[in-house]
Order: C-alpha cells, then sequence, then structure tokens
C-alpha cells in the first residue's frame, strides 16, 4: 500500500504543527490513508529508520488503514512516536488503536471525523464494509443467543437436578426422623408402662430423682423472652424433694453454679435437723443426697436460647455423669415444660419420664385443650368457644357468644401456646356496641327463649355487622411488653390459634393456682393451693399465698379431683398445674368457682412449697387448706412429751415468689447481701419458724431472687414481705440509679391488699369463719 502514489495537483500539503525535537524532521502527512508524493518529509524519515523500517511498516500500515476507513482528509503524522511505537509493539502484541492515534499531530482535527457516526462506511468500498459488518453483527447476536439460551438451559436443568436431588435426600430425612420419632416415642411408652407396672415398689423404696426444670416452649416464645436460663432455675426449690429420707435428687441446671449460690443451698438443705430441733447446731450435711449438673453445652450455645432439655441433648459429660449416678438404682425424670427432645433424653439415659409424652401434654396444655379436660370433668367454666384460626371465625364466634350472654361486659382473646398471661388481649364489648341496648331488650322480651336460634339470629346478625369494627379499635393486649398493640396480637393470635373467653362479671376476682401429682397408676394427690397476686396486671401471677383462703376447701378439691380423673381418662400423668378465678356472681350473690387454665408441668409454686416445708418442716393440709408446723424438741426430751410437743401445733401462712427482680442487685456478692439483711432483721428463725427464706437463681448475673416470708397470720405475712423488699429496695438502690425493678409495683400491690385485709377485718366480712380470707385483686 506504501507504493502505491497518488497525485492531488488540486491539494496543497499544509505546514504540519509540529516538528521532531529530536532529529528535525518534519512531520510527513497522510491523504485518505495514502502517502502523496512528492513528499520529502517522508522520504527522510524513512532513509533515517531504514533499519526498523519493516516493524515501522507494519504500524504504519495499520494507521493507514484506520485513517482510510474512516477516509479522513489529511493527518499529520509523527515519525519519532510512530517509531517508539513500532519498537515497542516489534513482536507478538498489536498496537491498539488509542496507540494509533497518539502518532497523529492533528488530533483534534482527525478525532471528531472517527467519532462521527457512520463516518466508516464512507469512501470506496464502503457497501462491502458495511454488508460485512452487519453479517458480523447479526453472527454475532445470533451465537450468543443461542449460547445464553443454551447456558439458561444449562442452569434450569443443574437446578432441576440440585433441586431434586435435595428434595430426595430430605425426603429421606424426614422419612428417618419421622421414623427415629416413632421409635423414641415407642420406647418413651415402654418405659412409662414399665414405670407404672413398678410405681408402687419404686414410691416406697430408695430412689433417684432426676429434675430437669426446661421451659420446652415454642421456638418463636423462647426468642422474645429475655432471660431463658434464670426463667427455668426458678425451680431451684426442687431439691427439697430429699426431705423423703428416700429420694436422692440430680438437679439439672440452665446456670453456672457459682461457688456460693452452691455453699448457700448445701446450708439451707441442712438446716432440716436444726429446724426439727430448734437449735442452729443441730445441722447435718446432706451433700451426698443431691448433685447439681450443668450441662456441657451451655457455654457451647450461649446466645441459642434452646431449652434446657435441647442443651441436654448435646451434652454427651453431663450425660454420661447422670448414667453413673443412677446406674443400678430405681430413677426417673421429672420434667418441666415437655419438648420433643425430651423422647430422646429418655433415649440416651434409658429412663422413664414422669409424665406423659411431649404431643399430648401440648396438646392438652393449649388453652383450647384445657377446655376439653374441663368439660370432660364437668366443672364450671366461663362461656368459651376454642379452635379458632381465621378472621371470620373468630368475630362469627364472638358474635354468638356476646348474642347468648349479654351480661358480659368484658371477653378475653387467649392464645394457645403462650404462657403466664403473655397472650391475653380483652375488649370491652357492651361499652362501644351500639346495638347493645336493644339485643338486651329483646333478649328480655323472649326470657328462656332467647337461646333458640330463631329468637336470637335478628340480634346476632347486627352484633356481628358491628364487632368488627368495635373489636379493632377497642381491643387490648394485657402485656404490651410482649404485643405492643392489638395488630400484632391478631396477626399472632391468627397464625397460632387460639380462644375466646368470658371475664368474671365483676371487677373483684381472685385467682388460684392447685398443684396436682397423677400418679403413673392413675391414682393422684392434691400436692398445693395458693392465691395468685398480681403486680403489672391482673392476667400475670406474680406469686402466691399458701395456704388458699379464697375458696371452700372442699369445693375446690371436688372440682380438682373431677379435673385429675378427667386427665386420668386421656393418659395424662405427672405434675398438673390448675388454675382457677373465683368470684361473687352479682346477680345470684354466691360465690363462683372457674377453671380457666391447666398446664401438664412442674410449676414455681410447687417448687416453692416444697422449699416451704422443707425449711419450716411444716405440714400442707390441703383437704382443710391448713398450713401447720409442729413446736421444736431437744433430743434429751423423752418420747411421751415429744410427742406431747408435735400435737401443739401452730398455723401459719406463707407468701412466697421466685420472680423478683432488680437490676442493681448484680453489684452485690450474695455474702454482701445476706449481711445487709441480717443487719435489718431479715431472716428467718428456726425457733418460730417464721421470717424470710431466699432461693437463689442466677448466680452470675444476680438481678432476679426468690423469696418466701412465713409468718403464723396472713396480714403479717404478706406486710413482713413488703417491709423486707422495701428495705432491700432502700439499701441497694439511690436517686442516681434506681435501677430496672418490679419491687416497686409488688410492694405497692401488697399494701393494698393489707388495707383490704384490715377493711373486711373490721366490717366482719366473714363471721362464721375464722380464717382470713385474701381480697380479690382488680
Amino acid at each position: 500500500m506504501l507504493s502505491n502514489v497518488v497525485e492531488f495537483a488540486e491539494i496543497q500539503p499544509q505546514p504540519p504543527p509540529s516538528r521532531d525535537r529530536g532529529t528535525g524532521l518534519a512531520c510527513f502527512p497522510l491523504h485518505n490513508g495514502l502517502i502523496v508524493d512528492p513528499n520529502p518529509q517522508f522520504h527522510a524519515f524513512k532513509q533515517l529508520y531504514c533499519l526498523q523500517w519493516g516493524s515501522i511498516s507494519s504500524v504504519l500500515s495499520q494507521l493507514a488503514a484506520l485513517l482510510a476507513r474512516y477516509t479522513v482528509p489529511v493527518a499529520y503524522i509523527i515519525g519519532e512516536r510512530l517509531a517508539d511505537i513500532a519498537s515497542r509493539f516489534e513482536l507478538d502484541q498489536l498496537p491498539t488503536t488509542q496507540d494509533l492515534l497518539s502518532c497523529i499531530a492533528n488530533l483534534n482535527d482527525v478525532l471528531p471525523i472517527i467519532s462521527k457516526s457512520g463516518q466508516q462506511f464512507e469512501g470506496d468500498g464502503r457497501e462491502i464494509r458495511a454488508a460485512t459488518k452487519i453479517q458480523a453483527t447479526w453472527k454475532c447476536h445470533k451465537e450468543r443467543s443461542a449460547y445464553l439460551r443454551y447456558r439458561k438451559q444449562k442452569w434450569a436443568a443443574g437446578m432441576i437436578a440440585i433441586s431434586w436431588i435435595m428434595s430426595a435426600k430430605l425426603s429421606r430425612i424426614r422419612k428417618q426422623l419421622s421414623e427415629t420419632r416413632r421409635l423414641q416415642k415407642d420406647n418413651f411408652m415402654l418405659r412409662s408402662n414399665l414405670l407404672k407396672s413398678q410405681w408402687n415398689r419404686i414410691k416406697n423404696s430408695r430412689r433417684t430423682v432426676i429434675h430437669i426444670p426446661s421451659r420446652g416452649y415454642s421456638q418463636h416464645i423462647r426468642q422474645s423472652l429475655t432471660n431463658l436460663p434464670a426463667l427455668q432455675n426458678r425451680q431451684m426449690g426442687r431439691l427439697c424433694d430429699i426431705y423423703d429420707p428416700n429420694v436422692d435428687v440430680v438437679y439439672i441446671s440452665p446456670v453456672p453454679i457459682t461457688e456460693d449460690m452452691e455453699q448457700y443451698y448445701s446450708r439451707l438443705l441442712g438446716l432440716r435437723n436444726a429446724v426439727a430441733t430448734g437449735n442452729a447446731d443441730d445441722q447435718s450435711p446432706v451433700d451426698s443426697r443431691f448433685t447439681v449438673i450443668v450441662p456441657d453445652a451451655i457455654k457451647r450455645f450461649p446466645d441459642h436460647k434452646m431449652c434446657l432439655s435441647t442443651v441436654l441433648k448435646y451434652s454427651p459429660r453431663a450425660l454420661k455423669r447422670i448414667k453413673n449416678i443412677v446406674s443400678g438404682k430405681d430413677a426417673y425424670i421429672v420434667p418441666g415444660n415437655l419438648h420433643i427432645d425430651d423422647m430422646e433424653i429418655s433415649d440416651l439415659l434409658d429412663l422413664p419420664y414422669l409424665s406423659p409424652d411431649p404431643e399430648l401434654a401440648h396438646l392438652y396444655s393449649n388453652k383450647s385443650g384445657t377446655k376439653r379436660i374441663f368439660d370432660s370433668a364437668g366443672v364450671d367454666q366461663p362461656a368459651y368457644d376454642s379452635d379458632i384460626y381465621s378472621e371470620g371465625q373468630l368475630f362469627e364466634s364472638l358474635a354468638n357468644l356476646i348474642t347468648l350472654n349479654l351480661s358480659v361486659k368484658r371477653w378475653l382473646f387467649k392464645l394457645d401456646d403462650e404462657f403466664g398471661g403473655r397472650g391475653i388481649a380483652y375488649c370491652d364489648v357492651t361499652d362501644h356496641l351500639e346495638c347493645y341496648d336493644w339485643a338486651a331488650k329483646q333478649a328480655s322480651r323472649y326470657g328462656e327463649k332467647w337461646s333458640k336460634k330463631w329468637a336470637h339470629d335478628p340480634a346476632l346478625r347486627k352484633i356481628l355487622e358491628q364487632i368488627p369494627e368495635v373489636v379493632r379499635k377497642h381491643a387490648a393486649p394485657a402485656d404490651t411488653g410482649v404485643f405492643p398493640t392489638w395488630e400484632a396480637f391478631f396477626t399472632a393470635f391468627i397464625s397460632k390459634g387460639g380462644c375466646i373467653e368470658a371475664s368474671p362479671p365483676t371487677d373483684s376476682v381472685t385467682a388460684l393456682t392447685v398443684d396436682v401429682l397423677i400418679e403413673p397408676t392413675n391414682d393422684f394427690v392434691i400436692l398445693c393451693q395458693g392465691d395468685q397476686i398480681h403486680s403489672t396486671n391482673s392476667y400475670c401471677c406474680w406469686g402466691t399465698s399458701v395456704p388458699q383462703t379464697s375458696v371452700d376447701p372442699s369445693v375446690l378439691n371436688e372440682c380438682t379431683q373431677r379435673v385429675a380423673r378427667s386427665c386420668t381418662s386421656r393418659g395424662i400423668i405427672g405434675y398438673v398445674t390448675i388454675n382457677y378465678v373465683t368470684f361473687i356472681d352479682p346477680k345470684a350473690r354466691m360465690q363462683r368457682l372457674w377453671a380457666v387454665d391447666l398446664s401438664c408441668s412442674y410449676s414455681d409454686q410447687l417448687s416453692l412449697t416444697n422449699a416451704l416445708l422443707y425449711v419450716t418442716h411444716g405440714n400442707l393440709d390441703t383437704r382443710n387448706s391448713e398450713f401447720t408446723v409442729t413446736s421444736p424438741w431437744k433430743r434429751n426430751t423423752s418420747a411421751r412429751r415429744r410427742l406431747s410437743e408435735q400435737r401443739s401445733s401452730g398455723n401459719r401462712f406463707a407468701v412466697l415468689s421466685s420472680s423478683l427482680q432488680h437490676t442493681n442487685l448484680t453489684i452485690y456478692h450474695y455474702s454482701v447481701f445476706f449481711h445487709m439483711c441480717k443487719a435489718h432483721g431479715i431472716g428467718f428463725d428456726i425457733k418460730e419458724k417464721r421470717g424470710c427464706i431466699f432461693t437463689l437463681i442466677d448466680g452470675q448475673c444476680r438481678d432476679t431472687i426468690g423469696l418466701i416470708c412465713v409468718s403464723d397470720e396472713l396480714p403479717k405475712a404478706i406486710s413482713q414481705y413488703s417491709k423486707s423488699l422495701s428495705v432491700i429496695n432502700r439499701e441497694i438502690s439511690t436517686p442516681n440509679m434506681p435501677g430496672d425493678t418490679n419491687f416497686t409495683d409488688v410492694m405497692n400491690n401488697l399494701e393494698k391488699i393489707c388495707k383490704m385485709i384490715e377493711l373486711n377485718a373490721a366490717v366482719g366480712s366473714s363471721p362464721s369463719s375464722s380464717r382470713p380470707h385474701l381480697p380479690a385483686w382488680p
């Protein structure tokens, strides 16, 4: 191409814009990519670089082709720059377009021409270049589309194959898990049957009881709890099962046990003989009777919020230690709230559970399941509708309940799987229902025929139209810390299911808790009864007073026995907690007792009651609802005098709770805390068998404790409890650091209770009974 010479008579080359400073040679021009003769600058350049002309010629050919392709009229080439580029790209690498353009002296004039759209298709051979470009672009598009389609199909085939493999593996794993669960359940039932057949021998012989105070709640509930380990460890009173000389206790702790906490319980459990004799020097060590085991997986899962049963399952050292302790002995496990992993623990330890299987326990421990038990037991309970899982069903059920029970002012919504008053919402319907007065007149008009569908159907339709708006505007959750708004509660209610229940038709309501042991032989024993004490809201139990003083014991025992028989007919064994409410019916002017809740688990009240009976050496007569203690006896007294002193027993009342919280307690070691209590007279008198007993819960955090106050009168026990909290709160709090606590709410509520008891005593509210009655809490 360089040998071709084109003559342009009309074109007069312009002088170059710059000269080569190194050699003094002028830049040579290219016209439309061609060299024009005469061109002395080019010949001088060629002669100067004759030894490198082969590589320069190659680069110059590429540059000329570029300029010809874009029909650049004239371009001045810097010879030295061209030679430099030729030397750098002499081997295999080719110069880029940017490198070629850097050789042009008048680049500012050339660059707009090259950048012009379609410029490369101007000049000679433009049709061929355009056709070639179109053909190349189409082939590239076609091949690219085919490749992308192939790659997409290959990816889809891979995803289908992986999904199928994963589905097959998951299906196989599900079948294996299902088979494993079935085998575990079969083994669980076999061990339960074996325990049933040997129960009469085991309960009267030497045995080891393994306590696992697990809270096997659903995952979403455990995630919402702030301190699950401390919540599970509120039942340290289970250690007091050693009051039976035939029982050794293995307690699985969900929190690490510190040295001072271990020493405290060792000394507390050693007070048994000292309390019996009234001499503090008669303490006897009982460390060989109980063992506290901390699962080794607690440190590996600090933030997973797994229940204690799951943590124990992943603790091989703890399991091995338990096996060594119970080897060759009669033993069984007493759980808390059952979890599916409890069946695997039963397999790993080869020990029976004193409980129903987890599925049965969950079925009858939820709010809807308890209604079926109460129905079959034939006990009184509020009007209700259960197993509600949709918005339409909720409003239809509520409208029907309101129509048939127009005297009920407040209706409660209860989540099936919640506990402790967390999953409760309420709505005062009668105050906001526009057609209520009209419906009440219609009910009064029809009288006893109101229960017929034809009589109340018009009212039902009107109520059903208005009730959705009333509920959305006026329903509210009881515990706003768990469910801040009705919308949040309603979402959980629809997804988890629940029931609707009537609230008592009065503001004066007392709640009671009764703990029952249903033995594997279907015999049952009422263990303790207590009146609930509430602080933050009327649906959340903070503590109890023992014994209960709100209901005639015969009536309470009869209802409890009916519920227990209903449980045995469904295969429920182990510890069962039943909740009641009692009130004065404003229409009938008589006391009513409603069964409202049931849980197949070991309760905090039972744990604290066991600690109370152990430390006081007392006896709780559930038949008559009396708690009595015997006078201490001396070792050198005769058997006849000792018997007469034991007969002169005295009544006692106790207020107990394991829910005391104060963040300022964390800065005090237990030794300092007990010295402070001793300085203010907060302690237990082993001779008089009255005073205060603490239960330590978390030795590391120390912000939660339990307290039991015992006195010979209920008002004194309540007053002592309030004063003890007041002293502790005053000593550990300052105006600048009050701390986060529930002490204040509890003290205020206890003061109200004391005033109501004094008022009832002043007006003679119970002239026919010498027993003090615990007043109702609104």
